[in-house]
């Protein structure tokens, strides 16, 4: 057996309780810690590349990884921000399908890869992992019927509430001031999350501010009104 880093084990993951793994048991987490590759990106760094072919699943440790469409007109669109505890490729891998989008830090991220014949043996030994699994398949269907309808049934506006709020969720600290988000998009970024031009991004924020319903501490983002927000974005709150 090859010698593994206390810090690259399973059990030390700082998000083993978000991720399909989260319910092995040691022997089995010790197992898997043999067959994985545990890698650090660095901002900007890409993981896979939409249209290469899947060679295993990738497992967030730490960190945060924007993931990107590429449109037949070279526009790209960020489908998502993953972080500790998601997985990625796993749609691919199971269909045997080309990657259909791209993999990139959005900061300095820590990622564990895992073979795809280990992971497919894994799945098929350990029914836990199989329900992770196919509860996060669900799940990602469940977000993208919900950006797909946001899209075409709500204005820009109430889009940009509706991602805020989003963000909050998985990216939420709690500040003296309300609720800082703890992940740093560019305005660009941020405008291809909601299909809009960031001039119309720009504008929006700048009118969040005046009502009250944010703040900005250079580029961090801090939520100081919720209950307005949800109102905005046409949520139940």
């Amino acid at each position: 057996m090859r010698k593994i880093k206390e810090a690259d084990k399973c059990q030390s993951c700082p998000s083993r309780g978000k991720g399909i793994f989260c319910e092995l048991e040691n022997n089995d987490l010790d197992d898997l810690s043999q067959h994985k590759v545990t890698n650090t990106y660095k901002k900007g760094q890409t993981l896979f590349v939409q249209g290469n072919h899947p060679f295993g699943l990738y497992c967030i440790n730490s960190g945060n990884i924007k993931v990107t469409k590429t449109g037949a007109d070279g526009k790209e669109t960020i489908v998502r921000v993953a972080q500790g505890g998601d997985v990625l490729g796993h749609r691919s891998l199971f269909t045997n399908d080309f990657y259909t989008a791209t993999a990139t830090a959005l900061e300095d991220t820590k990622v564990c890869f895992i073979d795809k014949k280990y992971i497919l043996k894994l799945i098929e030994d350990k029914p836990s992992v199989s329900l992770h699994v196919i509860n996060k398949l669900s799940r990602d269907m469940g977000a993208a019927e919900n950006k797909l309808t946001s899209l075409h049934q709500k204005n820009v506006r109430e889009r940009l509430a509706e991602l805020l709020l989003l963000l909050e969720q998985t990216h939420g600290e709690d500040v003296e001031e309300g609720r800082k988000l703890n992940i740093k998009l560019t305005r660009e970024e941020m405008a291809t999350m909601i299909g809009t031009a960031n001039e119309t991004l720009i504008r929006f924020i700048s009118e969040f501010k005046d009502e009250g319903l944010i703040e900005q501490k250079g580029k961090t983002i801090i939520l100081t009104n919720k209950e307005k927000l949800a109102d905005w974005a046409n949520l139940a709150y």
